[in-house]
């Protein structure tokens, strides 16, 4: 387990803990000794009350990862001899198309901005791909402006660079240049009383803005990170240059995207070609 929290994000740490807690919760119910009744009929019967509470498919998977790397922990420490968990087979989950912004739709969203530092976080989700939780912990020593680069840290802790491109840039110029005296040094992004900007702060940020844009109310900071991809191959990019921008460890993952391309090559042929149709 402590190499889960080493490698994991703090949300996937959380969400792990809980759902480790509904477990135990669930043997504590069952009156089951741990951990020598820890046995197959035991995580059947946990399984399928998940199931009867109508869980997405995704939420079962994610509970029945934490269990099993709880087990596999156990077998570690010779507190179990084998894991009951191998036999489960966890849900498929449906993989929903992402929804990106069009270009016109990310300049106005950009522009409705009301602050340079809201216009530097939504410039620098866009313009570097990043996820919420790696633009949150940014710091200044993490930036490089003249070369027009941020570095981050993604899923598993693992650093890459991202690009900003020169609208991240100057946006980012602006905004550190505003800044209160006072305030912490290290956080590219402050809040109102001077300290680091909080993941749920970035959201309400982007709402607001797609509120005052006009856009789909589903629009999400990650929202920007799919269009980032979306756009980079809509315009020749190569997919495993996306990959290597987006940090994302399997190509499988960074496949998606290019569904999402052919869809709207798709649209664009059946609007414009005269035998389309």
């Amino acid at each position: 387990m402590r190499r889960l929290e080493e490698s994991a994000s703090g949300h996937t740490v959380r969400a792990y803990r809980a759902d480790l807690t509904e477990f135990l919760e669930f043997c504590m119910g069952r009156q089951a000794k741990l951990p020598q009744d820890l046995h197959h009929r035991l995580l059947r019967a946990f399984m399928a009350g998940l199931n009867e509470r109508r869980l997405s498919r995704s939420t079962i998977a994610r509970k029945l990862a934490a269990v099993r790397a709880f087990l596999r922990f156990l077998v570690r420490e010779s507190a179990l001899r084998s894991n009951p968990s191998q036999a489960l087979r966890a849900p498929r989950c449906r993989r929903n198309l992402p929804h990106p912004l069009s270009e016109e739709e990310v300049g106005r969203l950009i522009d409705s901005a009301r602050s340079s530092r809201d216009r530097a976080i939504l410039e620098t989700l866009y313009g570097g791909g990043l996820r919420i939780a790696e633009l949150e912990g940014l710091d200044g020593d993490d930036l490089d402006l003249p070369a027009g680069v941020a570095r981050v840290r993604g899923k598993g802790r693992k650093e890459r660079l991202a690009p900003l491109g020169s609208h991240a840039a100057r946006a980012l110029r602006t905004c550190l240049a505003e800044r209160v005296r006072g305030c912490d040094p290290r956080p590219v992004f402050l809040n109102r009383s001077g300290e680091r900007l909080s993941a749920r702060s970035i959201r309400r940020v982007v709402e607001d803005c797609v509120t005052r844009a006009g856009l789909d109310p589903r629009t999400s900071p990650h929202t920007l990170r799919h269009s980032f991809a979306t756009h980079m191959l809509d315009r020749g990019a190569d997919l495993r240059e996306v990959q290597e921008l987006l940090g994302h460890k399997n190509i499988a993952t960074t496949q998606i995207y290019t569904h999402v391309s052919m869809e709207r090559l798709r649209k664009v042929y059946e609007e414009a070609h005269p035998r389309a149709k």
